[in-house]
């Protein structure tokens, strides 16, 4: 793989196939909202790990072409088979992709988070995108090659032995031997994104976004907010109804929860869902008191990045849309899943709805720079990785994956153990060193108007 330092000649050809894969993920979006996509190129202009986060289409073509370099087929490489080929993964693994949730029986945990991407395929797809990232982060921490390898060992080694507990039988015999991150179970970096999130109020969003009028909560004007014209409101209130009967029953206990007190659009979305609409829809939540408002987000699902390079009709022809797809693969990825989550369509789109949190805090890298610190998060990540894998199976309630996900990867990787972290490590350091390279080639032509539409 290419160093940063590529001949020129090279960077251009380089340019030119990072124009081409922009073209096919981003198109149709870009040419719709040209602003939310400058908005959001310069944001990945700002660092190489910024460029990496909204670039998981170029890795995936990346790994598709290193793959067919090495003679192999596309969807098979070491430590995949028939089975660990194709189970469920998030599709975006990056350091940056974990945070706080609070699950549907109330608890705060500290896991993956983000699933727009997720999809069906190799487990090793996962690990990699998540190895390179590290070699990222460290590298802007100024880490030392052989520090990152360590990162990459320790991540490695913290995956297998999670998944190894969890396929001898953990999972089913003893859940207090693999605990999730609660705020009784977890330390460091976790366990304080935990307590921001428990100190974090209903009251304090909704007063964020939401003002009293006429005794009434609705959305407060400004702070990226859009009022709609009555026929869009009509639409949007529509596919509400149909999001409805996306949910479980349980979650329908009390359907005065569901009643709408205000629609409102939304502009100024991040780095993976440019020019992607969404709205926002006030509830009226639990109870009558006005602090128990609920606020639900309904965007629509983006094409996930992997699914280009996933072949698999079976998988192809699983999920209506991307809505859809969206909220199986979350509902299948993550324990107690948000009693929010479900699905609709809108326009002749799939959409994704669910809570905005009040609870919500992700993983702030700023502040961990002792390498020991490092070392301590990457292990938890790893286990969380594993946990996340295993929680997707036959077990899941979906035919998709109709096997035990962490028996297979565990016989993967025990078929040959002293291979398994090099792999991550020889592509954590090739892989980002590249995505260095490309950022920079990026920022180039982002700078000098080389990327057409904006």
């Amino acid at each position: 793989m290419p160093s940063q330092h590529a001949p020129a000649q090279d960077a251009a050809q380089r340019g030119e196939e990072i124009l081409a894969v922009f073209d096919t993920a981003f198109g149709e979006l870009l040419a719709a909202d040209p602003a939310a996509f400058r908005v959001k190129f310069r944001k990945m202009a700002a660092s190489a790990f910024a460029f990496y986060r909204g670039t998981a289409c170029l890795f995936y073509r990346d790994l598709e072409a290193l793959a067919t370099a090495d003679g192999g087929a596309k969807d098979r490489g070491p430590y995949l088979d028939e089975r660990t080929g194709r189970v469920w993964i998030h599709g975006d693994l990056h350091a940056e992709n974990f945070g706080t949730y609070m699950d549907s029986t109330g608890r705060l945990i500290f896991n993956v988070n983000d699933f727009d991407e997720a999809y069906v395929g190799p487990f090793t797809w996962d690990l990699k995108r998540f190895a390179a990232s590290i070699a990222l982060i460290g590298y802007a921490k100024a880490l030392s090659d052989e520090q990152i390898t360590d990162l990459v060992r320790t991540y490695a080694a913290a995956y297998r032995e999670r998944i190894h507990a969890l396929a001898s039988g953990a999972k089913r015999a003893d859940k207090d031997a693999v605990p999730p991150f609660t705020l009784d179970t977890a330390e460091g970096p976790l366990l304080d994104a935990l307590r921001d999130a428990r100190s974090l109020t209903r009251f304090g969003l909704l007063d964020s976004m939401t003002e009293i009028r006429d005794f009434e909560r609705r959305f407060a004007a400004g702070g990226g907010s859009v009022e709609l014209d009555a026929a869009t409101r009509y639409k949007v209130l529509a596919a509400f109804d149909g999001y409805l009967e996306t949910l479980p029953e349980s979650s329908l206990d009390r359907p005065d929860s569901y009643r709408v007190k205000d629609v409102v659009g939304r502009r100024g979305i991040g780095i993976g869902s440019a020019g992607l609409p969404s709205y926002n829809i006030l509830l009226e939540g639990n109870s009558d008191a006005l602090e128990n408002d609920v606020v639900i987000y309904m965007k629509q699902a983006q094409t996930p990045a992997v699914s280009r390079h996933i072949t698999d009709p079976q998988v192809r022809g699983y999920f209506q849309h991307e809505g859809h797809r969206t909220v199986i693969s979350q509902r299948a990825l993550q324990d107690h899943a948000d009693p929010w989550l479900g699905w609709t369509e809108l326009d002749g789109a799939g959409q994704l709805v669910a809570e905005i949190s009040p609870y919500a805090v992700d993983l702030d890298w700023s502040d961990i720079d002792d390498p020991e610190e490092i070392a301590a998060v990457v292990a938890d990540l790893g286990r969380a990785t594993a946990t996340m894998h295993a929680a997707a199976d036959d077990e899941s309630g979906h035919s998709l994956v109709p096997f035990s996900t962490e028996r297979a990867i565990d016989a993967a990787i025990a078929a040959d153990e002293t291979g398994f972290a090099p792999l991550l490590v020889d592509f954590a350091h090739s892989y980002g060193a590249r995505a260095r390279g490309d950022h920079q080639i990026f920022v180039d032509l982002f700078r000098n108007g080389r990327i057409p539409g904006l």
